[in-house]
């Protein structure tokens, strides 16, 4: 069994953004984000600090936009349009979840999809389906270059995702088909799940439940991708699969924490970077 090491690559992803940075400035192109937050979801702001220090460690130019869990769907709104029209900005993101009373789908598609950076945009989804050039969503591309830079085959496999997602599960599935895998998707309505788990070369736990996935559901020799994220009752950091015993059974695990957690920054990083790049060129 292989650990895919989810850190160092993402280190190493980071390090190249860097230079690239660098470039980019010397060009007069100074790639910046913005990132908008609706009220205090703890959960959020560990998120939304990380994804600051990521910036500031590759040189990426970050405002915050912290706004009152009371404001108007007008409000947001207003300021989504004002980001897109700011020729400084090249990637807007809409930190989730927001308050209930707010229209998240209108908020994400009003997003302009050159400055996309989560993938979210209906024209960036159906890009994706297409198979033309994109912003794909960070975590499912994150999971497609771990796969790269391990050099596990995608092409001809079976590849299983647990969990239909918009954020992983269904983009996932078009990056693994744009890669010519054979891709099933289970989910809460799925019968035999175990059966069809046993099948995949390629299996994705991305479902949001503590070791969901156990020894018995998986193949011999598969490689097993862990997109969850749990805390379990003592306040660990666990993922969707049983890992101690999973990892028995697979030929490549990524572990919880260390693993796809820190490729989703990185790939959102390279998104920022793609879309400075873009607008240079325009």
């Amino acid at each position: 069994m292989k650990l895919i090491n989810g850190k160092e690559l993402a280190k190493k992803i980071r390090e190249g953004l860097k230079n690239e940075v660098i470039k980019l400035k010397k060009r007069n192109i100074n790639p910046k984000l913005a990132v908008i937050m609706v009220g205090h979801d703890k959960a959020s702001e560990v998120y939304v600090r990380n994804k600051s220090k990521a910036c500031q460690e590759i040189g990426i130019e970050y405002e915050e936009f912290l706004l009152e869990a009371t404001i108007t769907q007008k409000e947001l709104m207003d300021l989504i349009n004002n980001l897109n029209e700011r020729k400084d900005v090249h990637g807007i993101l809409l930190q989730s979840p927001i308050p209930e009373h707010l229209d998240i789908r209108e908020a994400f598609n009003s997003i302009d999809y050159r400055k996309d950076v989560d993938g979210f945009n209906p024209i960036n989804v159906g890009k994706l389906s297409i198979g033309e050039d994109c912003f794909i969503s960070c975590t499912p591309y994150g999971v497609i270059k771990m796969l790269e830079e391990y050099n596990i085959p995608v092409e001809g496999k079976r590849a299983v995702i647990i969990g239909r997602s918009n954020i992983v599960g269904k983009p996932l599935l078009q990056c693994l088909l744009n890669k010519n895998a054979t891709v099933t998707i289970c989910h809460s309505k799925t019968k035999n799940i175990e059966e069809i788990t046993r099948e995949a070369d390629i299996l994705v736990a991305a479902l949001g439940k503590p070791k969901f996935v156990k020894e018995n559901m998986v193949k011999a020799g598969a490689v097993v991708i862990d997109v969850g994220i749990n805390r379990n009752e003592e306040g660990k950091l666990v993922g969707d699969v049983d890992f101690e015993n999973v990892s028995k059974k697979a030929s490549y695990i990524t572990p919880v924490p260390g693993g796809v957690g820190p490729m989703t920054i990185a790939m959102l990083m390279s998104n920022v970077v793609k879309a400075a790049r873009k607008a240079l060129k325009e």
